[in-house]
């Protein structure tokens, strides 16, 4: 190939020039003489003219092992072989850290009728109602599916039925749990079943770099039966432990990625989620849709060195109250759910509070439940925020909001399919609709399992991997890149990102702060695509460069609404606008590899 592996124009809305072979002499699609293909198990290896090429191949390449990622690659292990990669230890997921639980009908006394009022009215009038119906009706089959494979939800006490919870948003008790660590539940039985697969392969500590296309090769037309057009056809892959890069050749590509809470300073999520399927998505010219809603949990535990650490809304769901620092309750005036109103407004309420009293926090109440109680019901917080010194028991405990779940991402059916054929996208990296503006309570698991078996149903009645022609994907070649020298550049952007983001694209926003966030994230984002250009991959500089992707992805979609709806929330439009109930949708960083 020549030269550049940017040898696309990239379009931004400001209309960048084009960039055809803007990385001459910098780096090539890149290969380290001497390297040999990495071998891992069911995968192939491509020989050419005598030599070892680093690609592996499979049939369906999945990228992320939440759960989202492992119910698809458990189901389309029926059909072929199934390579996973994930950016860390196979467990690091947002799923893991899954706290409230599944949203399903199964009491007598609640019907599906409710759920779907319930997740429309949490959607703010922006979610598909068709897409909310089909994933409502298909949850106890798929709730069904996971106790199959070795979910245990948490019992009655009878243990003939579940125990169920209720979180903000639903007017019935519908929400199954394993304690308040359901998601850990479910990661361990589904790693578990992948385990015994054959048919699946995991390769940990390994970060896409960017998806590989038809088009981009050159090669458009050659996508299988009858030519497809441009398609998708794998991916540039970071081995993490070995900083060596490999090409991934996969007729099917599935991102399963998770959300990116890490745009933000104050976030919920884990160290992972950095929006990276979402931008190499975006790069490849995929339509998002939807990014303005960024949901902030409301109740993230307020201590130095409590990084990360989430309560529950389950917590609120058992009784609790949120008051102030002289232990008034104050939901009330902002809703008449009080405590149980959906997290949108719950998140503003506390941001209001804390603005007018200059309180860095406000304060969970949950002292009128007793002991035995909160240690059976909340193991994982009783004992986290005992570390810290607050009883939950004896003690009002502090929170405060941060970033916690994505509503928009890929634009994707709930089969998974997206605009590129050959990528589909399952999860929180996609917006299929369900969430509309506003994410219901528990509902996040459910589109993802949904979704993933829709997928796998759609897959195979596809044509089968091998009718696909396979490409040819050169070698990664690093030409004069070096190794940096300057890690602290690095950092300072990561540092200055977030805290852009936080500041001025937060929960309460006006177009004055957004359009500041936009200079300084197009300033960010020349600044990393040098870097990039100039220095070897490394899994620091893939964040950077996906966070300012994902950034600037945010605060473009939030100068598009002029309204307040859902999770947007912007001082010069606080009303909601009918006229203005469309989606956002960014799809003009078509093709390239950029940066």
């Amino acid at each position: 190939m020549a030269n550049s592996r940017r040898k696309c124009i990239v379009s931004y809305a400001s209309n960048l020039v084009t960039r055809e072979n803007a990385a001459a002499g910098k780096r090539q699609p890149p290969r380290k003489a001497g390297v040999t293909a990495i071998q891992i198990d069911n995968t192939g290896r491509q020989i050419e003219h005598g030599r070892l090429v680093k690609t592996l191949d499979t049939d369906y390449f999945v990228i992320g092992s939440g759960i989202a990622g492992l119910m698809s690659a458990l189901g389309l292990a029926r059909h072929g072989r199934v390579l996973v990669v994930t950016k860390k230890d196979r467990a690091e997921s947002n799923t893991n850290h899954a706290q409230g639980g599944i949203a399903c009908v199964v009491a007598s006394d609640d019907d599906l009728e409710s759920h779907v009022t319930d997740t429309l009215g949490a959607g703010a009038g922006l979610c598909d109602e068709q897409v909310v119906r089909r994933i409502v009706a298909a949850a106890p089959a798929r709730v069904a599916e996971l106790a199959g494979l070795g979910v245990e939800f948490a019992r009655d006490e009878s243990g003939s039925g579940y125990d169920l919870g209720r979180e903000g948003g639903h007017s019935h008790r519908r929400v199954l749990h394993a304690g308040d660590v359901t998601g850990r539940e479910i990661e361990g039985a589904l790693l578990r079943k992948a385990h015994r697969e054959p048919n699946i392969s995991v390769m940990e500590h390994c970060m896409v770099i960017d998806l590989v296309t038809t088009g981009w090769l050159g090669d458009a037309g050659a996508g299988g039966e009858g030519g497809d057009g441009n398609r998708c056809v794998g991916a540039y892959v970071l081995e993490g432990n070995t900083g060596e890069i490999m090409a991934v050749r996969a007729p099917y590509v599935i991102m399963a990625s998770g959300g990116g809470g890490k745009v933000y300073l104050y976030t919920s999520n884990p160290d992972i989620a950095t929006g990276d399927g979402v931008a190499a998505a975006w790069r490849a010219g995929v339509p998002i849709k939807n990014m303005e809603f960024i949901q902030f949990h409301p109740t993230c535990l307020y201590h130095p060195e409590a990084k990360s650490f989430l309560i529950s809304e389950a917590v609120r769901g058992e009784g609790a109250e949120l008051v102030d620092a002289d232990g008034n309750k104050f939901m009330d005036r902002y809703d008449s759910r009080g405590a149980l109103a959906p997290r949108d407004i719950v998140a503003r309420a506390i941001d209001n509070e804390m603005k007018a009293a200059g309180a860095p926090c406000v304060y969970l109440d949950i002292r009128h439940r007793s002991e035995d109680f909160l240690k059976r019901r909340f193991p994982t917080i009783y004992d986290r925020c005992m570390k810290f010194g607050f009883d939950m028991a004896r003690d009002t405990v502090p929170v405060v909001p941060a970033a916690h779940y994505f509503c928009g991402g890929i634009s994707a059916g709930i089969d998974g399919e997206t605009a590129l054929p050959g990528l589909f996208a399952c999860g929180e990296v996609a917006c299929t609709g369900l969430h509309g503006a506003n994410r219901l309570a528990s509902n996040s698991l459910l589109e993802a399992v949904v979704c993933a078996h829709e997928m796998v149903e759609k897959m195979g009645a596809m044509p089968p991997p091998d009718s696909y022609a396979r490409p040819r994907i050169p070698d990664w070649e690093s030409g004069d890149a070096v190794p940096s020298d300057e890690t602290i550049v690095v950092e300072h952007n990561w540092n200055e990102v977030r805290t852009c983001m936080w500041d001025y694209v937060g929960i309460v926003r006006t177009d004055k702060r957004l359009e500041r966030a936009a200079r300084r994230i197009a300033n960010l984002r020349r600044e990393i695509r040098e870097y990039y250009l100039d220095y070897l991959v490394t899994p620091d500089i893939l964040e950077l460069r996906n966070i300012a992707a994902v950034g600037e992805l945010i605060v473009r979609s939030a100068l598009l609404r002029k309204e307040s709806r859902g999770l947007h929330y912007t001082l010069d439009y606080p009303e909601r606008d009918e006229e203005k109930r469309v989606d956002t949708v960014i799809a003009d960083e078509a093709g390239g590899y950029v940066g």
